[in-house]
């Protein structure tokens, strides 16, 4: 029987979850805050250049070819890919730097001309890697987190060991180049926590690197939104934007019965948030909500970000599309995040030029450039401390690239915290989630179905499986799976 869904906000799970319960047969309606959709996976365009404001980075294709065959459809029907070489570019100091090929081979290479015997260590690290991804992505990932026991499979029992160490451990290991183990520990920031708290199940984020590949969508990310948010319409989805849900209704039995939006009461047999856990929680009387405030403040984060948007009058040399700038010490960065919760001192930063590969996103013999520090949730966050992090990122930048680019900045805008508060009710600006680290993992994240609310339910980052957009397409997954079983029940 059809019902009447809402889901509150358009990102990737929202848009994941609403092509499921459309294509059942339900009334399904998005209801976005902000004035376009796709979540934080939004776009920005000024002068002619043209920037991801969200994710960037297209890792794990596997898990979007799945979603669109589920709609008997293929990737490139919604959008093309090019896959990049070099996946990546690290930076170790001035002038000194590596690529990371698309081509195992030449990976390997590299990895023996920075330590003799590596390269034999990697085949195995990642004979291990792939076969953990095949177990987790392919299977446990698309659980719906209610049960210890979805970790225990006759595929898993004997890997639930390395549930119990960590990544740094397994890799220190194997390897003791530093300039390596930064290239290994590197993909556990998609994770969001730091490589000493993730369970070394977690290294088949190595194989989805290496083994799978960097990936870049023709015109940017935006357009996998748009992909996706087409495939929903097809399916009947509706959309309706500048849309702030104020408040979800709950009757005397404790059964969500709408949401309201300017006042109006909006009659719902489920409500659905993609929106940020917690706030959707203070959406509700306080005796419906799961999770104090106590418990929140207790949760590891994944970190927020300042990002800065860049337009640069000229091409910039010496950079790859992807370009990590691993020059300064990685724990020291990360306690930052984690430990003391304050602006780093000598921040690590990420360095996208979409341009470098795609000119839909610069004028001719111009650069885009989207530069992104990780940091702590909750910072102070104001115009000087922007300005002070965006100096030390320029001069860097053309330290370590032998570039000269101050007096090519065509014009700079800015994202960090107060932002991600006040677009996405973001908990204490957190850009991310919450890190997957052991204790909060699967069954130990928020749960999809409300304790509390009958027919209230939940998906994105603050839930499971985790932070990314390959996850989030999974959330969504889960979540119209819950609701469709608690339909049968």
């Amino acid at each position: 029987m059809s019902q009447i869904i809402s889901i509150l906000g358009s990102g990737f799970s929202s848009l994941s979850a609403a092509c499921y319960l459309s294509r059942e047969g339900h009334d399904v309606t998005i209801y976005e805050k902000n004035k376009t959709f796709g979540g934080r996976a939004t776009q920005l365009i000024h002068q002619g250049h043209k920037f991801d404001i969200g994710p960037s980075w297209y890792w794990m294709p596997d898990v979007f070819e799945r979603f669109f065959a589920d709609f008997g459809q293929e990737v490139s029907d919604y959008y093309k890919l090019t896959k990049l070489d070099p996946g990546y570019q690290v930076y170790f100091g001035a002038s000194d730097s590596v690529l990371i090929s698309a081509n195992l081979d030449k990976i390997y290479a590299l990895f023996e001309s920075e330590e003799k015997g590596s390269s034999i260590q990697l085949r195995e690290f990642l004979r291990t890697a792939e076969n953990n991804y095949n177990v987790a992505v392919k299977d446990l990932v698309y659980n719906p987190g209610v049960s210890p026991l979805e970790l225990i499979t006759p595929k898993t029992i004997s890997k639930l060991n390395q549930l119990f160490f960590s990544i740094r451990k397994q890799v220190k290991k194997n390897f003791s180049n530093p300039r390596l183990i930064k290239i290994l520990e590197f993909p556990v920031l998609f994770l969001g926590a730091k490589p000493s708290n993730t369970p070394a199940m977690y290294n088949f984020m190595n194989w989805a690197d290496f083994g799978l590949g960097t990936w870049h969508p023709n015109g940017g990310m935006y357009e996998v939104v748009k992909g996706i948010k087409l495939l929903a319409e097809e399916n009947g989805v509706k959309f309706i934007a500048n849309a702030e849900v104020k408040r979800i209704e709950v009757d005397k039995s404790g059964t969500a019965t709408g949401i309201v939006i300017d006042d109006v009461l909006i009659p719902s047999d489920i409500v659905l948030s993609g929106a940020d856990y917690h706030h959707t929680e203070q959406l509700l009387p306080v005796k419906y909500r799961q999770y104090t405030e106590k418990y929140w403040n207790t949760r590891k984060f994944a970190p927020s970000s300042l990002l800065f948007y860049v337009g640069f009058d000229k091409k910039v040399e010496n950079v790859s599309h992807h370009t990590l700038f691993f020059d300064v010490d990685f724990d020291a960065h990360a306690s930052y995040i984690y430990d003391t919760l304050e602006w780093p001192k000598d921040p690590l930063f990420y360095a996208s030029f979409p341009s470098k590969s795609d000119k839909t996103f610069a004028p001719e013999g111009k650069e885009s450039a989207t530069f992104l520090i990780p940091i702590a949730i909750g910072l102070e966050d104001t115009d000087e401390l922007r300005e002070k992090y965006f100096d030390i990122v320029i001069e860097r930048l053309e330290k370590l690239t032998n570039n000269s680019l101050k007096e090519s900045i065509l014009f700079v805008k800015s994202y960090c915290v107060n932002d991600f508060m006040d677009d996405y009710n973001s908990y204490k600006g957190n850009a991310y989630g919450l890190a997957n680290t052991l204790t909060q993992t699967a069954f130990l994240r928020p749960r999809i179905k409300s304790k509390k609310v009958s027919n209230l339910f939940f998906t994105g980052q603050l839930t499971v499986p985790g932070p990314g957009v390959p996850p989030a397409l999974i959330s969504g997954k889960i979540a119209a799976e819950s609701i469709s079983k608690h339909f049968r029940s």
